[in-house]
C-alpha cells in the first residue's frame, strides 16, 4: 500500500494531480474520436476489373487469369486471392498477412496489373483498386428530390454540385450518388435504314469518334506575334452531330441524319431511389477510418445549411440516415450511469454511515477514474466506440463495489477500532486490496470464461473475510501466502498466466 502511504505523507501532491486528470481529461473527452466501432484493420485489397461486352468465360480466360497470375508473381505477402468472374466484371480480393505494409502491396498490385495489360484484351482500362476497411461505414444519408425536376438533373447536381460542396470536409469518402438518370448523348440507329445504305453499327461509331476529336494543332508565327491555332473537331450541339459523314456510296455523302438521330438522352438507369414515393437521388457520405464520427457529420451539417440556402427552387435536401445519434446516445448513456452509479453509492454511504467525507470521496474519486481511462485511451490513439464505452459501463460497477467496501471498511476501523484518521485510511485500504484485486481478476476470467480463476477469487475473498478484527502484520503476510497458494493451486497452469 505504497501509494496510500505516500498519499498521506504527500497530500497536495495528489491535489494538483486530482486537478491535471481532471484538465487532461476534459480534454482528451472532447479531442478523442469518437465513433460506433472501433477502428479494424483488415488486410484485404480488392482488384475490380471492367470491360463492357466480354462474356463471363473471356473474363475469367482473358483478364482474371493473367490478372492473378501477375499479382501472385510480384507482390509481397499475399495470403490467398479469392476471384469472381462475372459479365464484363471481375472482382478480385487479395487477402495479406497481418504484418504486411498494405500502402507497398497496393503500390505493388498497381505496378502489377498496369503491367500485364498488355496481354489482356485492347482498351481494357486499369483496375480499379479499393482497400478494405471495417471501419469505413456509411454515417450520413442524403436525399435530393424535387416536384420540379427531373431525374437527370437531380443526378447531375447531386454529382457536380453536392459532392463538389461536400468534398473539402476531412475524414469523408463520397461515392457516386445512388438513382437518377447519367446524361449521356445517344446516337439511335434505324437498323432499315442502316441495312438500305449497306452500312454497319461499326461504320456510325467510327465516324463519330472521328469527326469527334480534339488535338492540339501548334502555333503559328505571322510578323512579331505568335498564333495558337486551333482545329475545331468537336460539334457545338447535338444537331451537329447530326450532320456528320459517314460515308461516300455512288458519290453521295451519307449522314448520321440519314440512318438514325442523335438526342440528348440518358444512359441505361440502372438502379431506382424513391423517398416517400417519389424518384429521388441519394448520396452516402462514408467515414474514413481514422475519422471520428461526430466531427464528420457535425461538418457536413454545417455545410448542408450552405447548401440548402444555394439550392435551386423545388430542390429539397433531406437527411435519411444519421449514425451520429446512436453515437451520441451510447455516450449519453454512459455518462448518465456513472452518474447514477457515483449518485447512488453516495446516498447510500451517506444514508448508513452518515460521514459527508466518505460521501465527497466517493464522489470526486469514481469521475476521476473514468477521467483517467479516456486520458490513456487518448495516448493510446484509441477511439470512444461501443466497445470502450461498454467497458466504462462496466468498470463503473466494478468502481462502486470497491469504493464502497473501501469506505465501509475505514470507517469501521475509525468507529470500533478508534483509529486515527491516517492510520484507519492506510489499514482500512489494505484490508480490502487482495480481495477487490482477486474479484476483479474473477470478473476477468468470467468474461474469459476461465472456471479456475473465478474459483481462487472466491476462495481467497471468503478466506479473508473470516477476519472481521484488524489483524497483525505477520496475520496479514500469513493470509498473503495462503492466498497465494489458493492461487495457484486453483489457477490453471498456462504459459499466459
Amino acid at each position: 500500500m505504497g501509494i496510500v502511504r505516500f498519499a498521506l505523507r504527500f497530500p497536495y501532491t495528489f491535489h494538483v494531480l486530482a486537478a491535471l486528470i481532471l484538465f487532461l481529461g476534459i480534454v482528451a473527452m472532447r479531442a478523442t474520436p469518437t465513433d460506433i466501432f472501433p477502428e479494424i484493420r483488415i488486410p484485404v485489397v480488392s482488384v475490380i476489373w471492367s470491360y463492357t461486352g466480354l462474356s463471363t468465360p473471356e473474363m475469367e480466360q482473358r483478364v482474371t487469369t493473367y490478372s492473378q497470375y501477375s499479382i501472385s508473381a510480384n507482390v509481397n505477402g499475399i495470403k490467398n486471392i479469392e476471384a469472381q468472374s462475372m459479365n464484363g466484371l471481375s472482382v478480385q480480393k487479395i487477402f495479406f498477412q497481418p504484418d504486411v505494409n498494405l500502402d507497398l502491396a497496393i503500390a505493388q498490385i498497381v505496378a502489377a496489373t498496369n503491367a500485364i495489360r498488355a496481354l489482356m484484351p485492347p482498351g481494357i482500362q486499369p483496375p480499379i483498386v479499393v482497400q478494405f476497411n471495417a471501419s469505413s461505414v456509411p454515417v450520413l444519408q442524403i436525399s435530393l428530390s424535387s416536384d420540379t425536376l427531373n431525374e437527370q438533373q437531380l443526378y447531375d447536381y447531386g454529382i457536380y454540385r453536392m459532392r463538389q460542396q461536400l468534398a473539402p470536409i476531412a475524414g469523408i469518402t463520397l461515392p457516386t450518388p445512388a438513382g437518377g438518370k447519367y446524361r449521356q448523348i445517344m446516337v439511335d440507329i434505324d437498323p432499315a435504314k442502316l441495312v438500305a445504305k449497306g452500312l454497319t453499327p461499326l461504320d456510325v461509331a467510327n465516324a463519330v469518334n472521328a469527326q469527334n476529336l480534339t488535338l492540339p494543332s501548334g502555333t503559328a508565327k505571322i510578323g512579331d506575334k505568335q498564333y495558337t491555332v486551333r482545329t475545331n473537331a468537336t460539334p457545338f450541339s447535338v444537331d451537329d452531330l447530326n450532320n456528320i459523314p459517314i460515308k461516300v456510296v455512288n458519290g453521295a455523302t451519307i449522314f448520321v441524319k440519314d440512318v438514325g438521330q442523335v438526342h440528348d438522352g440518358w444512359l441505361v438507369q440502372q438502379n431506382v431511389v424513391r423517398q416517400n414515393g417519389r424518384r429521388s437521388v441519394l448520396l452516402s457520405i462514408i467515414k474514413n477510418g481514422n475519422a471520428s464520427t461526430l466531427t464528420v457529420v457535425n461538418a457536413v451539417h454545417e455545410a448542408l445549411k450552405t447548401a440548402r440556402a444555394a439550392a435551386p427552387a423545388g430542390l429539397e435536401i433531406n437527411e435519411l440516415f444519421d449514425q451520429s445519434i446512436f453515437v451520441k446516445q451510447s455516450i449519453t448513456g454512459v455518462l448518465r450511469e456513472g452518474a447514477i452509479a457515483a449518485g447512488l453509492t453516495a446516498m447510500m454511504i451517506l444514508l448508513f454511515l452518515g460521514s459527508w467525507r466518505s460521501t465527497v470521496v466517493v464522489m470526486i474519486s469514481i469521475p476521476l477514474a473514468i477521467l483517467t481511462s479516456l486520458v490513456l485511451l487518448y495516448f493510446l490513439g484509441e477511439t470512444l466506440n461501443t466497445m470502450t464505452l461498454g467497458g466504462l459501463a462496466l468498470a463503473v460497477g466494478i468502481l462502486v463495489d470497491d469504493s464502497t467496501v473501501t469506505i465501509e471498511n475505514t470507517h469501521r476501523l475509525l468507529t470500533e477500532e478508534k483509529m486515527p484518521l491516517p492510520e484507519a485510511t492506510l489499514h482500512g485500504a489494505a484490508g480490502i486490496a487482495v480481495p477487490t484485486l482477486v474479484s476483479t481478476l474473477a470478473i476477468s476470467c468470467a468474461a474469459r470464461a476461465r472456471g479456475g480463476l473465478c474459483h481462487a477469487g472466491i476462495l481467497w475473498i471468503v478466506e479473508d473475510a473470516d477476519s472481521d478484527h484488524h489483524r497483525s502484520a505477520a496475520q496479514e503476510r500469513a493470509s498473503w501466502f495462503r492466498g497465494r497458494w489458493l492461487l495457484g493451486s486453483f489457477f490453471p497452469r498456462s504459459p499466459s498466466f
